[in-house]
């Protein structure tokens, strides 16, 4: 009986060792499910962010390929107009005087300007600036 007693002692310690054992091994998982969820929060930002971002690298490079597209056009057009000048230039002589006389003191004044720093300074010069003639006087020398 004694032994019974002892052995029935033994197995409630066991038992209690395990409850024990058990509610430790409960509270690491309950621990390790919260940082399991921090860290698969983190990672779905981390991916939102990686797919804006290459969101945003291809409307950068789709607007970029406009951009070489249109400038690769006015390119077109800027050299199909110089030479249709230059074709206009070579078979008519009286446009080719024109094209050679000097501009009027009033237009040379209009392509002169300094370098800016800002758009205050630009405003500030363009105020400052002589008014233009009027198109109907002659010009004063």
């Amino acid at each position: 009986m004694r032994l019974m007693m002892v052995l029935l002692l033994a197995a409630a310690i066991a038992i209690a060792g395990l409850l024990w054992y058990a509610a430790t091994l409960n509270d690491d998982l309950a621990q390790q499910t919260r940082i399991n969820g921090t860290l698969a929060a983190g990672i779905e930002s981390r991916d939102t962010a990686i797919a804006r971002l290459q969101h945003e690298a291809l409307d950068q490079a789709q607007a970029e390929l406009a951009l070489r597209q249109s400038l690769t056009a006015a390119g077109r057009l800027a050299q199909n107009r110089e030479q249709r000048i230059q074709g206009l230039l070579n078979e008519n002589q009286t446009l080719r005087n024109w094209y050679d006389t000097a501009l009027p003191d009033a237009a040379i004044r209009l392509h002169q300007r300094p370098a800016f720093a800002s758009a205050a300074d630009y405003l500030r010069w363009l105020s400052e600036s002589e008014p233009l003639p009027n198109a109907g006087q002659p010009a004063k020398k």
